[in-house]
């Protein structure tokens, strides 16, 4: 396969006859070919091709192929040819997700993640976003809404796409099996999609069931009975009950055993941490029974002693993505904080943001960038064992791990849809921008306007 960039120049000619330089018909293989079929994501149009004598990567396409094709924009663009008579711009990237708001905010709260994401590459290859609703599978377009280059964002009908970024926000509809039978259709049409759903918390365990870095898992039981949890209080003496589709921190309590004292819970109510205690097991599992609504769709987790900042505990947010190469890699890793009397380390809930540099080292001293790499080994292992057992493509991970007091690391949670809270932090903020740049090299990598190696 050949690979390379150009510069797309829109003619008036009304002939069928797509120009390419005689460089760029080098590069591309095609020098000796009279007819080609160009395409763009899902469309293409049959053409003539003549050779222009001009140096440099050039293609110029008659305007209304140009309008056939739906091209967004002239200028540069990635440029394929695997067989000498099939050449493909791009790559098309879009970004499924939901449309919510106006003219300036088409994606609500998520439009200038979107924007941010459609900068890297922006000079190489093309991107819109669109919901669902917005594919037409007969005409095989979607009505998609584009970034203007003044800024601001248009809708337009465009092909579909060379692969598809999942960003859908809803847990609630990603779990309908209309929703899931509409992402089958690409992968049926040769269109890969990553990020296929939201984890649920027990889909992890279950995904990590029997693999090396299934010990890096604390002890969890799905749905559980009081037995279940009050022996695992008296086993662990303190335990964590989660939401298994909840995110944020929401629903969490946390549960404290002390022989001479009683039962002891945390959870947050009306904005506020709550403290509660019980002299009784009976009467904790009444109030958790009226808060959770009998603890069904709950994990109950082991709890783990974490190292600490001036008494506060500390985990780690680890943001992995997918790179050119088809590899997981850490793109960005955040430190949290718990606040004063919280059940988690959310920012929401009183939690402070932090940089693990700062923490380790004042844990950890000069032991500190040793701690670090192994805690990014550990995750590049988990990341590796839950897509080796799960059947779609994944392209993006984030991590809560922990580093006990005896430095033994724990993962807590796996999200396939990551937030991206972590990079509010300025000393972060580079580390975003690169995370969007390795999720746009695996676009590349998926849409094969990169050439594939094994990973």
């Amino acid at each position: 396969m050949s690979l390379t960039t150009c510069t797309i120049h829109v003619t008036q000619r009304q002939e069928r006859v797509v120009y390419l330089s005689g460089e760029l018909a080098r590069a591309l293989k095609v020098s000796k070919t009279r007819n080609i079929h160009l395409h763009l994501g899902g469309k293409s149009v049959y053409a003539s091709l003549k050779l222009l004598k001009k140096s440099g990567n050039h293609l110029y396409v008659p305007s209304f192929l140009y309008t056939q094709l739906r091209i967004p924009r002239a200028g540069t663009s990635m440029i394929t040819c695997s067989n000498g008579k099939d050449i493909r711009i791009g790559p098309l990237i879009g970004i499924l997700t939901s449309i919510t708001g106006g003219n300036s905010t088409p994606f609500g709260n998520r439009t200038e993640f979107i924007r941010q994401f459609m900068r890297a590459g922006s000079d190489k290859a093309f991107y819109y976003g669109f919901s669902p609703q917005s594919v037409n599978w007969s005409q095989a377009t979607v009505t998609a809404i584009l970034p203007r280059g003044e800024g601001g964002w248009v809708r337009k009908t465009m092909p579909l796409p060379d692969v598809v970024y999942n960003r859908l926000p809803s847990r609630k509809a990603e779990r309908l099996e209309s929703m899931n039978a509409f992402k089958q259709r690409f992968i049926r049409r040769g269109i890969p999609l990553f990020n296929w759903t939201f984890f649920d918390k027990w889909d992890v365990y279950n995904l990590l069931e029997g693999t090396e870095a299934s010990r890096y898992v604390p002890e969890s039981r799905i749905n559980p009975t009081s037995s279940q949890i009050k022996e695992m209080l008296e086993k662990h003496k303190f335990i964590y009950l989660k939401p298994t589709g909840g995110s944020l921190g929401i629903g969490i309590f946390r549960l404290t055993y002390n022989p001479k004292r009683g039962y002891y819970v945390r959870f947050r109510r009306g904005g506020r941490n709550v403290l509660l205690r019980f002299s009784r097991f009976d009467a904790l599992m009444a109030l958790l029974n009226r808060q959770s609504g009998r603890l069904n769709n709950y994990v109950a987790q082991q709890g783990i002693r974490l190292i600490e900042l001036d008494s506060c505990p500390i985990d780690f947010r680890f943001h992995m993505t997918k790179n050119n190469a088809n590899q997981w890699v850490v793109a960005a890793i955040g430190a949290k904080k718990a606040g004063k009397g919280s059940v988690t380390t959310h920012v929401r809930t009183g939690g402070q943001l932090m940089t693990p540099e700062q923490v380790l080292r004042q844990i950890f001293g000069s032991r500190a960038d040793a701690v670090l790499a192994s805690a990014k080994e550990t995750a590049v292992k988990l990341a590796e064992d839950i897509e080796r057992n799960y059947r779609h493509t994944l392209g993006e991970l984030g991590f809560d791990i922990g580093i006990d007091q005896s430095e033994r690391l724990w993962m807590f949670e796996a999200n396939s849809k990551p937030g991206r809270s972590i990079f509010k932090h300025p000393a972060l903020k580079e580390q975003g921008r690169a995370s969007l740049q390795n999720i746009y090299d695996y676009c590349l990598y998926l849409s094969r306007f990169r050439s594939r190696r094994d990973s």
